[in-house]
């Protein structure tokens, strides 16, 4: 077994240092007495009360979560239609055209990006709103889910597809219930990818939403500009809480696949 040395060690302790001492001082000062976010006046749990009286946040997270939903499971939905037609399409007439089109949003400055989604949204006489933000946000994530899913086909056993036409499924049935069942997992991160870069975008939503559709990060960075209230420290702290225990929880589901999968190869073997 390898073993750290001190300069590893250092450096580890530092990485997490820099990333997690920030998080756990907005967390001890959210449930700060005082008004004043760098002034320590005593504990106290009023700002999240305040908080879930707040309209304006609530309204703002309502729209993030609804726009993170709908973005996420389209770019799912196209992104995996992509990576098909890229990995199983062979060659064709624009292919390259193609590609390029789904990866370029990967290296597109994002200010570019919404820049000239909010000149097509004004070009064909859009009102900008909560559709318009999913469909730029569909727009940009759909690439990720793309990259996901293709790097799970390219390494996909091509005989199981093979096999199920051969027994009489059509192409459709195949993929529905052979191909779909084992790339799930890369759909499913894909998805999950798509739906924490729509949560946390800030620059492509300033460009392409409306009065009636402000998102958290819009609202959030507007009433910074203004100061940093302890009502942004609760809204921060159980932010930092559901994915916590959105990471945890996937990590707990995660190992007990991986156990139930090795006891399922155990008695297989021993069967044979």
């Amino acid at each position: 077994m390898m073993r750290l040395s001190w300069f590893n060690v250092v450096s580890l302790t530092l990485g997490f240092a820099f990333l997690y001492i920030p998080m756990i001082i907005l967390v001890i000062f959210s449930f700060n007495e005082s008004k004043l976010v760098t002034v320590w006046a005593g504990f106290s749990t009023k700002w999240y009360g305040e908080l879930l009286q707040n309209e304006a946040f609530l309204s703002a997270a309502w729209v993030t979560l609804k726009v993170a939903v709908m973005s996420s499971t389209l770019a799912t939905v196209l992104g995996t239609m992509a990576a098909h037609v890229l990995v199983r399409g062979g060659r064709f007439m624009g292919r390259t055209l193609f590609s390029g089109m789904i990866y370029a949003p990967l290296v597109m400055p994002e200010v570019i990006t919404g820049l000239s989604l909010l000149l097509l949204f004004i070009g064909i006489g859009l009102d900008r709103g909560v559709m318009t933000v999913v469909l730029a946000h569909t727009t940009f994530s759909m690439c990720y889910v793309s990259v996901v899913v293709s790097s799970r086909l390219v390494t996909f056993d091509r005989s199981l597809e093979e096999a199920a036409l051969d027994l009489g499924c059509s192409p459709l049935d195949a993929f529905r219930l052979v191909t779909l069942p084992i790339i799930a997992p890369a759909v499913i991160s894909g998805w999950l990818l798509a739906f924490t870069l729509s949560l946390d975008d800030l620059v492509i939503a300033s460009f392409t939403t409306g009065p009636s559709a402000t998102t958290l990060p819009i609202k959030i960075f507007s009433a910074v500009r203004l100061g940093v209230s302890p009502e942004i420290n609760a809204l921060s702290t159980l932010m930092i809480g559901i994915v916590t225990v959105g990471v945890i929880s996937a990590s707990l589901i995660s190992k007990q696949n991986l156990i139930r999968q090795r006891k399922e190869e155990r008695q297989a073997v021993r069967a044979q």
